[in-house]
């Protein structure tokens, strides 16, 4: 069928492209996940839309068509949290694993989700896989995956939909990211009611992806995240919104003026990441208290 139609309307340029309405958002994202598309077309389509940039209409209709189309993991009636994990460590450690492992420790299911975009990151894949953490192959199970209360399970973009790992692919040709590096951040991948975990890396996306959130009416925990990934840096607590129900609360204010005391943290490569996650779950190290207040903002929302 193709989306050249589409590709007309928003390739006109920065000033010249015209906006989808929501349903056809959802219909134009719905011929990408099902692979109905060419290359030359998926590219198009992702250099049009990095110009044009994503209205939150848009990128309401982009998740109507990929929560419809997603493997969905099956969470039942436990607490939920998801968290998306892509861009990971580049100079940082990625702590996202420590995250998802406070919030089982305290009886939460947590989903984790994600795929390398940059093969010059460390993934959270390679710090849970040091950790005995194995990805879950949903191609291998006939049966839906399962998340229990208290464990942590780690699904790679593939499995929950093969044309959204193709859309997010386009970065490591073209360089550039598109509206499937914001559209994996903004998902609910279960098939039950969870808390979104999600984070920004540009004060334009915390606008873009508010407004998303506020339309759509999920509930979700948007900050700025470490390097982009969903867990708050622990240097300096940054500000917290929760979004539910289509209401907008700042559950935690930004940290200000100059650090007294810096985390002792390691380096970024997937062992001394691990090592360290595993020091502060032993209660030999404290957990960073800017990623401590998170846990307890998440288990406000998802145990009140």
């Amino acid at each position: 069928m193709g989306i050249g139609h589409y590709i007309k309307d928003i390739g006109r340029g920065k000033d010249g492209a015209r906006a989808l309405g929501r349903a056809q958002a959802a219909d134009l994202m719905g011929l990408i996940l099902d692979q109905q598309v060419s290359d030359l077309e998926l590219g198009a389509f992702c250099i049009a839309m990095r110009i044009k940039g994503e209205t939150p209409e848009e990128m309401a209709g982009f998740l109507d068509a990929t929560h419809q189309r997603l493997n969905k993991v099956h969470n039942g009636q436990a607490p939920t949290v998801v968290l998306p994990s892509y861009n990971g460590a580049r100079k940082l450690p990625v702590l996202t694993p420590l995250l998802a492992l406070l919030l089982a420790r305290e009886g939460v299911a947590v989903v984790m989700h994600g795929t390398a975009t940059e093969d010059k990151r460390v993934s959270s894949q390679a710090v849970l896989a040091e950790l005995g953490i194995d990805a879950l192959d949903i191609s291998a199970s006939g049966a839906p995956p399962q998340v229990n209360a208290g464990e942590t399970v780690f699904v790679p973009t593939g499995g929950l939909n093969a044309g959204l790992e193709r859309l997010l692919s386009v970065r490591r040709v073209v360089g550039l990211r598109n509206p499937g590096h914001s559209l994996v951040k903004l998902m609910n991948p279960c098939d039950g009611p969870a808390l979104v975990v999600s984070s920004y890396t540009h004060p334009e996306y915390l606008l873009s992806m508010s407004a998303t959130f506020a339309l759509t009416g999920q509930h979700a925990l948007l900050l700025r995240g470490t390097e982009g990934e969903s867990v708050a840096d622990a240097r300096r607590t940054p500000a917290m919104d929760v979004f539910k129900d289509r209401q907008t609360r700042r559950v935690q204010p930004p940290q200000e003026g100059s650090l007294v005391q810096v985390p002792d943290l390691p380096g970024p490569d997937a062992v001394a990441t691990a090592t360290y996650i595993q020091r502060v779950l032993r209660g030999e190290l404290p957990v960073p208290q800017a990623i401590a207040l998170q846990v307890q903002h998440i288990l406000h929302e998802v145990k009140p």
